[in-house]
């Protein structure tokens, strides 16, 4: 839509300060079970104009409203008491409200049918189904991702849940603010997915000439402690226990603030998000600005990502679970590099898009440079025009048969580079570059995804469309997102035995090998 071209446009940090402003003004209202949508407007434009509204189910029926000015919500909040005197309560009057209905029987004749906005993303049963009626592979991915993306509705649900914390965090510190990181914000979050926020303390509304002025340095008197690390875990834990004692909705808080990065887990009932708050983190809101850009340069890029993740999901080569196997974020990174390789490259380097930077785009966090320009208008477009089936048998190929023993993956510079270390998969940290982000990753599991992408690559180069669907089985993206099987896996290692298998011998002739050697080396492996 021209509304979502034009938000693409925007810089990562004025699209963040829109939605953050919008998130200010929204209230979320627990409707009763019968409800006339047109007289809970009319109700609601008494406190002032309301710019936009939808309904979902979470717990029964809600309501998410934005008015035009936040006045209106003091407005409202004025107009509404506290619940039965007869329980015990937090008097904490927070922008989360329970509206019934004061004369049911006579008021739910009046009950009108209402427009859900989905909250979580279809089963992948119902998904092959609808793929199977696609025309081809690319548009097979696009329904996917538009199945699966996150939704206007659900952004503005993140942003209201972060700032529902932010109610709280400012008793504390009035200036503060908390943002979303990561899936919420960089394009590629899944409906579903958790929300991970920070919590920032930078005071950007203090301008550095007002402090010079006057004959006096001023500074205010704070609390000392040793370390920063020390600091971030009082912060957390005070948070927290307010957030489980105080906070309506949040519920299983657990404070984990021995980790490497230290967060309070914690259930937001009214929103329906699992939420993760942590202290600034730069580097983490770096990074997703970085894939905000490759995710608004080219509309492959998005297809790409989610298609490979679903199928990552379905074949067990992710999991939402901490372990040994390749991570959502690796996932994406090994797509990124993918892309980058192409020929044209479809998305830039990380140091062509740091080349492009300019003074308001420098960024040194703790040592580490993190620049990059946040202007898309000044990254040429692609000139590749590679179709979305073809990128997505190159992927499996590229990495069906890629040197992991050697070779390690580099966004930086957009090559493979020799390992430094001997872990079985080495993804460059983009900005801290001394670490791995995929060192958690196992040789078998590094060995599954190998498997499988072969597989992959074999089924997308030598399955009869036409055949498949006379037959009606899935094909193209669907038969990719069944899981393989038992008797699928005995296929796959006859498929693997010896050099002269067909199957090895088709997928070097797809690579297209440059010249003899490279073709020697491809055999040989």
């Amino acid at each position: 839509t021209d509304a979502e071209v034009s938000t693409r446009k925007k810089t990562f940090t004025e699209v963040q300060t829109e939605r953050l402003d919008q998130a200010e003004r929204t209230v979320l209202i627990k409707c009763p079970s019968k409800l006339n949508e047109k007289k809970l407007l009319q109700y609601l434009s008494s406190h002032g104009n309301v710019r936009s509204h939808f309904f979902f189910e979470n717990r029964g029926i809600n309501a998410l409203v934005e008015f035009s000015e936040e006045s209106s919500i003091a407005s409202l909040q004025d107009a509404v008491g506290i619940p039965n005197a007869a329980e015990h309560h937090v008097p904490f009057k927070s922008r989360l409200f329970t509206f019934t209905l004061k004369n049911p029987v006579s008021q739910s004749a009046e009950e009108t049918p209402l427009h859900l906005s989905p909250q979580c993303h279809i089963p992948v049963t119902d998904l092959i189904q609808k793929l199977c009626l696609a025309d081809n592979v690319s548009s097979q991915m696009y329904i996917l991702l538009n199945e699966y993306q996150l939704t206007e509705e659900n952004i503005k649900l993140r942003f209201l849940a972060c700032s529902l914390v932010r109610d709280f965090t400012r008793a504390y510190f009035p200036d503060s603010t908390v943002k979303p990181f990561g899936s919420s914000v960089n394009t590629f979050g899944k409906l579903g997915c958790d929300v991970d926020m920070f919590l920032d303390f930078h005071d950007t509304r203090k301008s550095p000439t007002k402090m010079k002025k006057g004959p006096f340095e001023m500074e205010f008197q704070m609390k000392r402690l040793p370390s920063e690390r020390l600091a971030t875990q009082r912060i957390l834990s005070v948070i927290g226990d307010c957030l489980d004692n105080f906070g309506p909705g949040c519920v299983s808080v657990q404070k984990i603030l021995n980790a490497r990065c230290p967060l309070v887990k914690f259930s937001h009932q009214p929103t329906g998000f699992q939420c993760d708050l942590s202290v600034s983190n730069s580097i983490a809101i770096r990074s997703s600005e970085l894939l905000y850009i490759y995710g608004s340069l080219d509309s492959r890029v998005r297809a790409l990502v989610f298609t490979i993740r679903c199928w990552a999901r379905v074949h067990g080569l992710t999991n939402s679970a901490p372990g040994t196997w390749i991570t959502n974020f690796s996932l994406t990174m090994m797509v990124m590099f993918f892309l980058q390789k192409r020929s044209p490259p479809i998305i830039p380097t990380l140091d062509q898009l740091k080349e492009l930077a300019d003074a308001k785009d420098k960024h040194i966090i703790g040592g580490y440079d993190c620049s990059f320009v946040s202007d898309l208008r000044k990254i040429k477009p692609t000139k590749n025009t590679e179709t979305l089936d073809v990128l997505l048998g190159a992927f499996f190929e590229y990495f069906g048969n890629f040197d992991f023993k050697r070779n390690s993956i580099n966004l930086r510079k957009g090559k493979e580079v020799n390992k430094p270390e001997s872990s079985p998969l080495y993804i460059w940290n983009p900005f801290e570059q001394d670490l791995n982000i995929s060192k958690n990753v196992n040789q078998p599991q590094l060995e599954k995804f190998i498997a499988m992408a072969r597989e992959s690559a074999w089924i997308l180069q030598k399955e009869d469309k036409t055949q498949k669907i006379i037959n009606k089985e899935p094909w193209g993206l669907a038969a990719l997102l069944i899981p393989f099987g038992k008797s699928n896996s005995n296929k796959m290692k006859n498929r693997m035995k010896g050099i002269g298998s067909e199957t090895i011998r088709s997928l070097l002739d797809s690579l297209k090998l440059n010249n003899a050697n490279s073709q020697q080396k491809a055999v040989g492996k």
